[in-house]
């Protein structure tokens, strides 16, 4: 395990440096000119052109790569054509915004989707079963943005519970800045939670007609005692991959909640960056965000190796 580890370790920056290529490329491939989009359709060419050598924009591609890369490796993410402002700044501060909203539901998704996928599994093709996995498969297949809308209406127009908004006033005290999640929170615990619960069943189904289980009921052990000591650990496996691929999502694809919710994070910056073509912003987000993906995944990798022993016989030999 250490051994892979170490190798997992070492791949990284070999994988960043694709991911680089793969970004600049994209980036630097948008239509348009981005002289021009700062400048509008108004401005004179000579004053496109003067800004283009300004930007370093006139230069040849491989040569503005490695000015890039070498910049961004010695945490120079330049300044935003748009905002003016210092990129790692800004970016830092939005990154810093989506972390607080994505850990605060996946705090509350872990512990849900489980124990509402261990229920359907070890009830299945029962009462149970049946309304916690239509619920999961509507609100799952419900687009964000959607659930957003109705609880926005419901609990923020008609019941005056919770605040449209999710930004509180400045010097807000930290109970009224969670106050203000609320809402956006709950979109995409509901949006996640059918995921995470349909792999937490599909564990549970297959560890509760194996045989080791099977014996422990013919021995006695009722219900909660089968799936707390023998369910649960099996069910857990496919249960991380598919938070992995749900906490991927709360990081970097909250673009509908954030700009519902008019929440300054990673998603609505990203999304601006791409429209304004402000390059800069743009290149240093992909990177941040696929750098978080890539631990992500070997974080999930690891941890799944950890909990099947078969994978652990496998690195073994």
């Amino acid at each position: 395990m250490l051994r892979l580890l170490l190798l997992r370790v070492a791949s990284i920056p070999l994988t960043l440096l694709l991911v680089s290529l793969l970004v600049f490329g994209a980036t630097e491939g948008l239509p348009g000119d981005v002289a021009r989009t700062i400048l509008g359709r108004q401005a004179s060419d000579e004053s496109v052109a003067s800004l283009r050598r300004s930007l370093g924009l006139d230069e040849p591609l491989p040569v503005r790569y490695a000015h890039w890369l070498a910049s961004f490796v010695r945490g120079d993410w330049g300044t935003s054509y748009t905002l003016k402002m210092p990129v790692r700044d800004l970016l830092l501060e939005r990154l810093g915004n989506s972390l607080v909203l994505a850990s605060l539901a996946f705090v509350l998704l872990v512990p849900l989707a489980v124990v509402l996928g261990l229920v359907a599994g070890v009830y299945h093709d029962r009462v149970a079963d049946r309304v916690v996995s239509s619920a999961g498969v509507a609100l799952g297949a419900t687009p964000e943005f959607v659930t957003g809308v109705v609880l926005l209406v419901v609990f923020a127009v008609e019941l005056k519970w919770f605040p449209a908004s999710s930004q509180a006033d400045p010097g807000a005290s930290w109970q009224d800045r969670l106050y203000h999640l609320v809402l956006p929170v709950a979109s995409l615990v509901l949006l996640c939670t059918g995921y995470v619960a349909r792999h937490v069943r599909a564990g549970t189904v297959a560890a509760v007609r194996s045989p080791y289980v099977r014996a422990a009921e013919l021995r006695g052990a009722s219900r909660r005692q089968v799936a707390l000591r023998h369910v649960l650990r099996n069910a857990a496996v496919p249960a991380v991959s598919a938070l992995g691929v749900q906490a991927q999502f709360l990081l970097g694809g909250l673009v509908a909640v954030e700009l519902l919710f008019n929440y300054p994070g990673v998603g609505a910056l990203l999304l601006q960056a791409a429209l304004t073509k402000d390059l800069p912003v743009l290149q240093a987000t992909v990177m941040v965000l696929g750098a978080f993906y890539l631990l992500i995944m070997q974080s999930v990798d690891l941890v799944y190796r950890l909990l099947d022993p078969r994978l652990r016989r496998s690195v073994a030999a």
